[in-house]
């Protein structure tokens, strides 16, 4: 949806992170509005471990979202490098994004799109999640702009709940997580296939409701075979 450049803010002298639209979505009013609510819905969220916006802009048609510049590697560049990563690096980044999911379902948000590439890492070791572009207020579903059954966020790393299109809460992003430790530890991901279709499809058939009268219609419970 967007690039990210690095850029100065001259008021109060100090580097920054401006996210921009691409200008071939910048027509599509419902991309323009999710990408709006993003600024909206992370402004809201103050946390150690969440990247902070500052500001929003639209100049000439060109809509950006101004935020916090943080030095270092996404997650996804580090598991591109080194394979996978150690027992105690993978259970800081855990508890961070942990930590920073808590602060975000309490303010009734959903990520729904917890992967290694939305992970930022510093060289100090310091961790912080980013890119709420599809996240979702959980007190607002009627005025969503996705609708139930359409399925949102990175096939690899999706909750059941999203393959299937069922209602979310904040579960699904702690089965996200777990997605993304796995693969910090074993160097892939639990799920794979050729296509993003057949990763939802692997995803699915691994697990299965406990049984057919427990199941909820708009919830089920789920365990691994």
């Amino acid at each position: 949806m967007s690039e990210v450049w690095v850029a100065t803010d001259v008021v109060l002298d100090r580097q920054v992170a401006v996210k921009v639209l691409k200008a071939a979505l910048a027509d599509d009013p419902v991309v323009v509005e999710r990408f709006r609510r993003e600024a909206v819905a992370a402004a809201g969220l103050n946390h150690p471990y969440i990247v902070s916006i500052f500001d929003t802009v639209e100049d000439g048609g060109q809509e950006a979202v101004v935020m916090e510049l943080v030095p270092g590697s996404s997650l996804r560049a580090l598991l591109d490098e080194n394979g996978s990563l150690g027992v105690d690096e993978t259970l800081v980044i855990g508890r961070a994004v942990a930590a920073a999911l808590d602060h975000a379902h309490q303010a009734g948000l959903v990520h729904r799109d917890v992967k290694p590439g939305n992970v930022l890492v510093t060289p100090e070791g310091r961790v912080k999640l980013t890119d709420f572009g599809i996240a979702k207020a959980l007190e607002n579903r009627h005025d969503d702009l996705t609708a139930e059954n359409v399925m949102m966020g990175t096939a690899k790393y999706l909750s059941p709940e999203q393959v299937l299109g069922f209602p979310l809460d904040g579960r699904a992003d702690l089965y996200s997580l777990g997605l993304v430790l796995y693969e910090c530890l074993t160097g892939r991901a639990p799920f794979s296939g050729g296509t993003d279709g057949a990763i939802a499809v692997a995803a699915c058939n691994a697990i299965r409701p406990r049984s057919a009268g427990s199941a909820r219609p708009c919830r089920p419970s789920w365990r691994t075979r």
